[in-house]
């Protein structure tokens, strides 16, 4: 039987999550001093301490998200500074992903992201599925600022790391069962069995996540905002000696939760006695609520150790996901403005990496090997305005197209110790970028008259305003040079400068009748960013203190303006590098241990991000523009109590605050959208049996019952509709926990 005490030793392996847990390790009691725990992450892509990175970087151990009651990652938000995670409008498990200012706001198939998602260094092309559910998981790494030598392409704003749990070749089981407000009922099953002792093990954790919906589609009585999510991961590991190490992962993901119904925030102008429902999880959708999103994918990890100097890996990857989904744009009774889309995609990744560690240096050198399609379709079906164009049926506009990316990149990123306290890091990343897109776009009608397509013939009312196919390509070279010094073993400062860039493409919405100049494409984004920083860790090991100030240069931003058709008044949207802009900011990360069990976190990100330059139209609309999904201000104060209870196990209590200021929702003007600033409030209580076999949590969020917007859409001028929607985050909600460990 293990006994603990509160002596720690340990504190998370890095920053609190959610405000509600320093993540202190159950197994790391009965220590003779109270210090914090060295954070091991691999952001350079190699294992190092977290105060030794010359990166912006905060992690979550998986003991800090198990006494947070972390359920997905963007939940993490609430304490990663300039930092925004979210689920996208309309969506359930589609990723928002914004860090200090740069992301992506529309997941439509082939844009790009600004954040890059990695799981287990492998690389996810599309939002769709982004939304992870943590569970079998070691530690989540965010990475602020470009990160293109070590990276790629698309994470100039930064790069998320969800680091799987690898086996430790022993027999294990564990069951982890759920339940919680609006019916949630989780039930999450993990073990691993090793094959040939020493030499094979096998794992798989499966996960079934059930919730009702926070809301009523009040037209058809079904469930708004419910949860309706199967994973599973399934991972074998062989190390036939003791240099090579050989892992297969494959994992599946089922979401079959509802579509989303909004909230709208204007009336409707068909429909002006309407009442909108008072509780915005409500709705007056009446769309098919019929929505699925799977996912799946495999990969080989190769690793050999060739000599003491030099290690080989290769990670070889294929992804796969299927989206069908429906959307409801004006939110009413009427059958009309409803969106059904389909979304395709498939990615095969490899990449070939050499690790050089000698007496002073190390020197990180690879290949990589990327190929994609991403694909899909959606229907603009305006059924309610039938005749009202004089049109004898309902239309509808189509949009249709694929997206194929080949891309090789080339990198290296040497770090040399010019002395015991200086060092100074150099890298390089090249990039070539192929790119192949069909587009369609065309409006057509149905004949309500006639019974030739199930009671109804399509026609078209219209020759098609987009049908073209075209290709480019794009090199680029992304830097990176940085120097630290290590004043003394307890204060480390560091500066650097980095770049990085968002892959062009072609609008997938463009309408090529009008303006003619979008079957051109647009041209990648780039960005260029000078950081200082210090990590620090005082007070006797108590007290970690990182602290942050950048400086970015934006250019070519790709962002959608009303370009003029003609020359004139004629407008139409379109894809443009019509941006220039600037972003400044600074982030602190501070963790203490107070006394023998109580512990504090605080985190404070601020950002100053404006828009220089942005041609619509000809003209510089800069000044009416702000970035979206980027609040100024992001802080969060946390407090954690560990106690010992002897024979009757211990105890973990946490509470605190995330505060996020005033966001805008779509950078070209303000709306009703936007969302006010807001601080949310958790807590949890999470006792550990004295033999380490259960674990029970108790985890409230949102207590305060904050109604916050998270997205929404903007149709404020569609003629006969005005369609304003907004999209929110969790209500309060209360879980229990039970876990069993063997």
């Amino acid at each position: 039987m293990k006994q603990r005490s509160f002596a720690l030793k340990c504190l998370p392996q890095a920053i609190v999550v959610m405000g509600l847990s320093t993540g202190i390790s159950p197994q790391l009691f009965a220590q003779e001093a109270i210090t914090l725990e060295e954070v091991t992450v691999t952001a350079q892509r190699r294992e190092q301490s977290l105060q030794d990175v010359p990166v912006a970087v905060t992690a979550f151990s998986a003991d800090a998200m198990e006494q947070a009651g972390t359920a997905t990652i963007v939940d993490l938000q609430r304490s990663a500074p300039n930092t925004t995670l979210q689920v996208s409008r309309g969506t359930n498990s589609t990723l928002t992903a914004y860090v200090r200012g740069i992301g992506q706001a529309d997941p439509l198939w082939g844009f790009e992201p600004g954040v890059g998602l990695y799981v287990d260094d492998v690389y996810f092309a599309r939002p769709q599925a982004g939304v992870l559910d943590v569970f079998d998981v070691e530690r989540v790494e965010v990475l602020r600022g470009p990160q293109g030598t070590l990276y790629g392409k698309n994470t100039i704003g930064g790069a998320v790391k969800y680091v799987t749990k690898k086996l430790t070749g022993e027999p294990e089981f564990s069951a982890k069962a759920s339940v919680g407000s609006y019916g949630q009922r989780d039930l999450t099953i993990s073990g691993q069995l090793p094959l040939i002792q020493d030499q094979l093990s096998m794992g798989v954790s499966v996960a079934r996540l059930q919730r009702d919906g926070f809301g009523t589609f009040l037209q058809s009585g079904e469930e708004n905002y419910n949860k309706d999510l199967l994973a599973a991961r399934v991972s074998l590991e062989y190390t036939p000696s003791e240099d090579v190490f050989i892992r297969f992962a494959a994992d599946k993901t089922d979401d079959d939760s509802n579509a989303k119904g909004g909230h709208r925030l204007t009336p409707s102008l068909r429909l002006p006695t309407e009442i909108t429902p008072a509780d915005v999880f409500d709705t007056n959708a009446d769309m098919d609520t019929n929505n699925e999103v799977k996912s799946s994918g495999a990969s080989l990890t190769v690793e050999w150790q060739l000599n003491d100097q030099y290690t080989f890996k290769s990670v070889s990857s294929y992804r796969e996901g299927e989206t069908f989904t429906n959307i409801d744009f004006d939110n009413t009774s009427l059958p009309s403005l409803h969106v059904p889309a389909v979304y395709d995609d498939d990615q095969t990744t490899q990449e070939f990496q050499l690790t050089y560690t000698g007496e002073n240096t190390t020197i990180i050198g690879g290949l990589y090997y990327y190929k994609g399609n991403a694909a899909g379709a959606f229907d603009v079906l305006l059924g309610a305005f039938d005749g009202a164009f004089g049109i004898p049926g309902n239309f509808n506009a189509l949009t249709a197209g694929n997206v194929d990316t080949e891309s090789l990149a080339a990198y290296f990123h040497a770090t040399y110790d010019i002395s015991e306290q200086l060092s100074l890091t150099l890298g390089a990343r090249y990039t070539r970028d192929d790119k192949e897109a069909t587009v369609f776009k065309q409006t057509q009608g149905v004949d309500g008259r006639s019974s030739q397509l199930g009671g109804n013939t399509i026609f078209d009312l219209l020759p098609p305003a987009t049908d073209y196919t075209n290709d480019d390509s794009w090199s680029e070279f992304s830097p990176r040079i940085s120097m630290d010094y290590r004043i003394n073993d307890e204060v480390m400062v560091y500066a650097s400068y980095a770049e990085g860039f968002k892959s062009g493409g072609f609008d997938m919405r463009g309408d090529a009748s009008k303006l003619p100049s979008t079957t051109e494409g647009y041209d990648p984004e780039t960005v260029s960013t000078w950081e200082v920083g210090t990590k620090t860790e005082l007070w006797d090991n108590r007290l970690r203190l990182n602290a942050a100030l950048f400086y970015s240069d934006y250019k070519d931003v790709q962002v959608t303006v009303q370009q003029s058709a003609d020359g004139g008044s004629n407008f139409v949207s379109a894809v443009l590098n019509a941006g220039e802009a600037t972003i400044k900011g600074g982030e602190i990360e501070a963790l203490a241990q107070l006394t023998e069990g109580l512990s504090a976190q605080f985190t404070l990100g601020y950002l100053d991000a404006e828009f220089d330059e942005v041609i619509s139209g000809g003209v510089n609309v800069a000044d009416s523009w702000e970035f979206a999904n980027t609040p100024d201000l992001t802080s969060s104060l946390n407090l954690s109590y560990a106690h010992e209870m002897g024979d009757k196990g211990s105890m973990v209590a946490t509470t605190g605050f995330s505060y996020r200021g005033e966001t805008r929702i779509f950078p070209q003007v303000a709306s009703l959208v936007d969302e006010d600033s807001y601080t949310l409030w958790d807590a949890s209580v999470v006792w550990y049996s004295p033999d380490d076999h259960w674990t029970v949590g108790l985890y409230g969020k949102n207590l305060g019952d904050e109604e916050y917007r998270v997205g929404g859409y903007n149709f404020g001028n569609l003629g006969l509709e005005s369609s304003v929607i907004g999209y929110y985050g969790d209500p309060r909600t209360v879980t229990l926990s039970v876990q069993y460990k063997m």
